[in-house]
């Protein structure tokens, strides 16, 4: 058995930091802003949604809701060295998806309106409750930095390393006050997105500049009611529900899937609604007419929100998503890992697609 960084150097992974002169600072602190994860204090460990909440619907969003999807810090430096200190109290790993994107963070520079990729902080396959990593920058240029966490594990605290004499200032905000908040299935929570910043959520806040809230839930997404009435009562600027894949049977999406809604537009009778069906490319006849059932069952609550004057809402049929792109060489097949969960490529045609709708629904240019 051989270790691949002793035979390729350019691939070896460090765990810890010696010898480096930084200053670390916790992110919970000003002027780092935390999107898409609830406010805590220093030594608060981070969630997506409170834990009595996450109790109420299932052992299963219990389990995940610690699980930092969609999370974000900002800030502006100058420092030319940005390290991170990751608390967390274990690891996910999963035969199907890169530790990277599980268990890594990644960290992006704006610059004119336009969000370019970096580096990632590795994660080491060996690491047990976090680990030390840090990202080289060329200069000490002023810079406008998003920093991703990651996709699957729990982070109980997050500290920056910068040189002790850079600046640190806060970021621009969104364009959007009030965030986008997503709710579906392990799809939504980023499986199975190489690195943090390629869900189709971090590929669609790119390009529109936009805040969002990820509450996908692998496994776990029931359409719960106690989900429904907590995510009622949240400031969003559009909510998007897709939670198909983990309704088990067609009749268990019917029996919630318009209740779900119903709730949602109870409390907030004008806001912006797409309900998005499965993307999975079809396989056999009958594969295909049970995903022409569920598509079904989502349109019908479309069309029944429709029927009674509702003009803020949107259908999007999730199997023409890829196939959309097949003008340019991108067939449906090579959009998954395995005839479900996204691949990169297939996050970001998902990206494009809900974008171009969620741009539309709120007259963004």
């Amino acid at each position: 058995m051989y270790h691949l960084d002793q035979i390729d150097p350019n691939r070896a992974v460090k765990a810890t930091l010696y010898g480096e002169n930084l200053l670390f600072s916790n992110v919970r602190n000003a002027p780092f802003h935390v999107y898409g994860l609830l406010p805590g204090s220093e030594e608060d460990p981070f969630r997506r949604i409170p834990e009595s909440v996450a109790k109420a619907c299932s052992e299963g969003v219990y389990a995940l809701h610690r699980n930092t999807a969609g999370g974000r810090v900002r800030f502006l430096t100058d420092s030319s060295r940005i390290a991170v200190r990751v608390k967390m109290p274990g690891k996910c790993l999963m035969s199907d998806q890169a530790l990277l994107g599980s268990s890594g963070l990644d960290l992006y520079v704006t610059e004119n309106g336009v969000s370019r990729y970096i580096r990632s902080f590795m994660p080491p396959i060996d690491m047990e409750h976090g680990y030390d990593s840090m990202v080289w920058l060329p200069d000490r240029t002023l810079r406008d930095i998003t920093i991703n966490f990651p996709l699957y594990d729990c982070v109980d605290q997050l500290l920056i390393g910068l040189e002790p004499d850079a600046k640190l200032l806060p970021a621009p905000g969104y364009r959007n006050e009030k965030p986008i908040l997503f709710y579906g299935s392990s799809i939504t929570q980023g499986g199975n997105a190489s690195r943090p910043g390629n869900s189709y959520q971090g590929f669609l806040s790119r390009n529109l500049n936009c805040d969002y809230r990820n509450l996908g839930w692998s496994g776990s997404a029931k359409g719960h009611t106690a989900m429904a009435e907590y995510i009622a009562s949240q400031p969003m600027e559009l909510f998007f529900m897709d939670y198909d894949h983990n309704a088990d049977t067609p009749e268990d999406l019917a029996a919630t899937h318009e209740p779900f809604f119903r709730i949602i537009r109870e409390k907030n009778p004008t806001l912006p609604v797409i309900f998005a069906t499965k993307t999975d490319p079809a396989i056999s006849p009958d594969g295909e007419a049970e995903q022409e059932r569920r598509r079904q069952i989502i349109r019908t609550t479309y069309e029944n929100a429709r029927a009674k004057g509702d003009q803020n809402v949107l259908f999007l049929d999730g199997s023409q998503v890829f196939s959309r792109f097949s003008p340019m060489g991108i067939t449906p097949d090579s959009c998954t890992i395995d005839g479900c969960h996204p691949n990169d490529l297939g996050f970001w045609c998902m990206a494009q697609v809900y974008g171009e709708a969620i741009a539309s629904m709120l007259h963004w240019d």
